[in-house]
């Protein structure tokens, strides 16, 4: 740990001597006598800090604070600032944990910034600390993204312990930083006291059995979390214990509304698990429980729970194993009895034409279900007319399947088409929103 204070000599934790800049001033009358050009208070101010405390200047940060001066100039509020360190729109110099330390001193009192979101970046537990620092200043902040930034253990435990005393903040991403077991155990005891947040992103965050059991504990209490990803735990051993207690958490919680539990190493006997608690629960609209090891066997059990629960509307079983009998479990029920499902995924789950067909007939029986993923598969040329003509008559649109028909020496054929139920959860697109309904379309039906 480092200590903090040292901040108010101009030298955050980790901050070397102040080095002397000759970075000319943009904000200074030019040379020549003319008027300086009008420039916007939060670039103006970022500017002057750093020639403050000596600190260089990261031009791309000074470009998205000119066009949040521009937004305010419009009138506008609650303004999300978009510092993403993967953005190809521009070049960009990553966002260090020194440039978050100028950011805090910032937005501690800026009222019209309500969101920030500055994932892939490197920021590291020194800018945890002032992402801390914000929590505890800045009282209209309800969005933070700090995926993939390099904060550990240490950060985290920081981040958590000052979202006891915040009750602004509804949406915090920290997905790909490792703050391991004992990051993880601090965000469940967190969420035993905060009563604001509503969705947590931990995935890919090297928890372990305790935090995850941890979680599964505190949210048979906690009744203001709407989501939370516990996505690629680093789980030992066979025995699937983290499903029992998450299936006992579904039994108890009636508020939370998205679940995900990817790569768990879920079999058939955790699927149970989750199902037998599905008959209670009546709250999750959205379950994913891709990248596990669930076969036709699992397909048994959700068939089952999906007749009577009358809430679940998306259900994402990419990579996983169900074959074609799974895929005809699931096509039953969806023919004849389920009308909430809204969208499935089976991506790369080695189901044949049989089974694919299976699911594409229980489209024209069913008029709810409007979301279908089948990439991945083995297609033969009945699958790939099924599709088309379920394209081709409207049953199925095109943006809310990943395939698309084309005709080669009169056979058709499928091509894949980027959309999915969390295709941008990683990554932007090159150009335009990242956030479009097409290519994530989980988070569309069931809004974060």
């Amino acid at each position: 740990m480092w200590d903090p204070g040292k901040e108010a000599a101009g030298a955050g934790p980790g901050f070397p001597t102040p080095v002397p800049t000759t970075t000319p001033n943009p904000f200074s009358a030019p040379a020549d006598g003319s008027a300086p050009e009008v420039t916007g208070h939060l670039q103006e101010t970022y500017y002057n800090l750093c020639m403050e405390k000596s600190q260089k200047i990261n031009t791309f940060i000074l470009h998205i604070l000119q066009e949040v001066d521009e937004e305010l100039e419009k009138g506008s509020e609650g303004i999300t600032l978009n510092i993403a360190g993967n953005s190809r729109l521009m070049p960009e110099e990553r966002v260090t944990g020194k440039d978050f330390w100028i950011l805090f001193r910032i937005l501690k009192k800026s009222p019209y910034i309500s969101g920030l979101d500055v994932r892939y970046n490197l920021i590291s537990d020194v800018g945890a600390y002032y992402a801390a620092r914000l929590l505890q200043k800045q009282h209209k902040l309800v969005y933070l993204n700090l995926m993939f930034n390099d904060i550990g253990p240490e950060g985290g435990e920081l981040i958590a312990k000052a979202l006891h005393k915040n009750t602004t903040l509804k949406y915090l991403r920290m997905t790909g930083n490792k703050i391991e077991n004992k990051g993880g155990m601090f965000f469940a005891a967190m969420l035993q006291i905060n009563s604001s947040l509503e969705k947590l992103d931990l995935g890919d965050c090297d928890l372990g059995m305790q935090s995850v059991i941890a979680f599964a504990t505190v949210l048979t209490q906690n009744q203001t979390i709407k989501g939370i990803n516990l996505n690629r735990p680093i789980l030992y051993g066979e025995q699937e214990e983290s499903t029992v207690h998450l299936g006992h958490m579904l039994k108890e919680n009636h508020c939370l509304v998205e679940l995900h539990v990817c790569k768990h190493n879920i079999k058939n006997c955790g699927i149970k698990q989750l199902c037998d608690a599905l008959y209670l629960n009546r709250s999750l609209r959205y379950l994913d429980v891709s990248c596990n090891k669930i076969t036709c066997d699992g397909t048994v059990f959700l068939a089952d729970v999906l007749k009577s629960n009358t809430t679940l509307e998306v259900l994402d079983l990419s990579f996983n194993r169900i074959e074609n009998a799974g895929a005809k479990h699931l096509s039953e029920t969806l023919a004849s009895h389920n009308r909430s499902l809204r969208a499935l995924s089976v991506v790369s789950n080695n189901i044949q034409g049989e089974g694919l067909v299976a699911l594409s007939q229980s489209m024209k029986t069913n008029p709810t279900l409007s979301n279908v993923y089948i990439w991945g598969n083995k297609f033969d040329e009945a699958t790939c007319v099924a599709y088309s003509d379920l394209i081709q008559t409207g049953r199925l649109k095109p943006d809310n399947t990943d395939v698309e028909p084309f005709v080669v020496d009169g056979h058709m054929y499928l091509a894949e088409v980027s959309n999915g139920l969390k295709k941008h959860y990683y990554w932007r697109p090159i150009y335009g929103e990242a956030c479009t309904n097409s290519p994530n379309a989980g988070f569309t039906l069931v809004p974060r």
